[in-house]
């Protein structure tokens, strides 16, 4: 695991509490040779491969450069849907490629001084000559790493954040960019949520990969908890009652008594900590809507095991949570099954001092994909 109070290449030679302290949600940074000795860990063709897939989200934009008119269409691609490389102002973009290729979500392990909690996935946009998505603005934190070629930024802390009307993307109406980057393989951009920019490839095969860091809606989360939360009917319940109930002369009208205890029995249910613990430990690691794991056979003794790439694992002070569900666990279960999910891996040693039941647990994860034993 990365050392949080040590400087590190990444960010350009402070520590990640420096960083966190310093720079995330607040304001930028560029870090020149963030990653050494940078190449792409994925080919061209691997990319083009995968945005032919139904499962993948991909996208592709083309610009007019004389009119400024954009184009997006929206994937699985044909091979022959695809631009020649050599044609000017086009950009690919797949998301989730972490989910799909295991050396992209190796990537991952760079910035795991921020929350697993935190990490939405990797996205990478590969663009031709002037390729670019336009000057816009994401609602989340991102580190952009180039991977391949080179590409011009500029950004800027506006404040006007309006987008010009009728168009197929989020454009800025008026783009005042402060300054301007040229980032080759191994540099690193960060910005902060709401951050004005605009990438621009200069020069063919740009590749850039965008780490993104989930930012949920308030209301989203909400309705995602409240749906796993398990209703108990056979515990004690109040029935309404109103014995101060007045004569009315508007019976439509809603009596605040009713809107009184309405809230109250939705206060009363929110107050059970140990449902609110693992609604959100589950919804944190529920897989996306592509992910599939394939079952497969357990050997007779675990070696080494390592979560699935595709796994979110998690846990707080109660519950240990992987891909949706959750298990009580304390003492050395715990302490075990913590120590899988912070470093993603486990060894003989680990694994000859567990205990029977986070054993017995395992190899019910290895069988099920979520754990590769190897």
């Amino acid at each position: 695991m990365m050392k949080i109070l040590q400087p590190c290449d990444l960010l350009g030679n402070i520590s990640p509490q420096q960083f966190m302290k310093r720079h995330w949600q607040t304001r930028p940074l560029l870090v020149r040779g963030a990653v050494r000795d940078m190449e792409s860990v994925l080919s061209r063709d691997e990319l083009f491969e995968m945005a032919q897939q139904e499962e993948v989200s991909s996208r592709l934009m083309k610009i007019n450069p004389r009119t400024q008119a954009w184009q997006l269409k929206h994937g699985p691609f044909r091979s022959q849907d695809l631009p020649a490389v050599g044609t000017p102002n086009w950009t690919l973009l797949v998301q989730g490629v972490d989910l799909l290729n295991e050396r992209v979500a190796k990537i991952l392990q760079y910035f795991r001084f921020v929350p697993d909690a935190r990490l939405d996935d990797v996205m990478i946009s590969y663009a031709s000559q002037g390729g670019g998505v336009g000057p816009h603005f994401d609602s989340y934190d991102v580190f952009l790493l180039q991977a391949q070629g080179a590409r011009r930024w500029r950004i800027g802390a506006q404040k006007d954040l309006r987008l010009q009307p009728q168009m197929p993307l989020k454009i800025l109406a008026n783009f005042s960019p402060t300054q301007e980057y040229i980032l080759e393989p191994g540099d690193l951009l960060y910005l902060p949520p709401h951050y004005a920019h605009e990438g621009v490839a200069l020069g063919p095969d740009c590749m850039t990969y965008s780490i993104g860091f989930r930012a949920p809606l308030s209301l989203d989360l909400a309705m995602d908890l409240l749906q796993r939360f398990e209703i108990d009917e056979e515990s004690p319940q109040i029935l309404f009652g109103d014995p101060e109930q007045q004569a009315v002369d508007h019976p439509a009208q809603i009596p605040i008594s009713i809107q009184r205890f309405a809230k109250k029995s939705i206060t009363q249910l929110l107050s059970d900590s140990d449902q609110m613990q693992r609604a959100l430990g589950e919804s944190l690691t529920e897989p996306k809507q592509q992910v599939c794991f394939q079952s497969q056979n357990c050997p007779k003794s675990l070696k080494r095991v390592e979560l699935n790439s595709q796994s979110r694992m998690m846990y707080d002070d109660r519950f240990i949570f992987l891909n949706g569900e959750s298990w009580y666990a304390k003492g050395r279960d715990a302490q075990m099954l913590k120590k899988l999910a912070d470093q993603k891996y486990l060894e003989l040693g680990d694994l000859q001092k567990a205990p029977e039941a986070a054993i017995s647990l395992m190899r019910d994860w290895v069988k099920f994909g979520w754990l590769w034993a190897r």
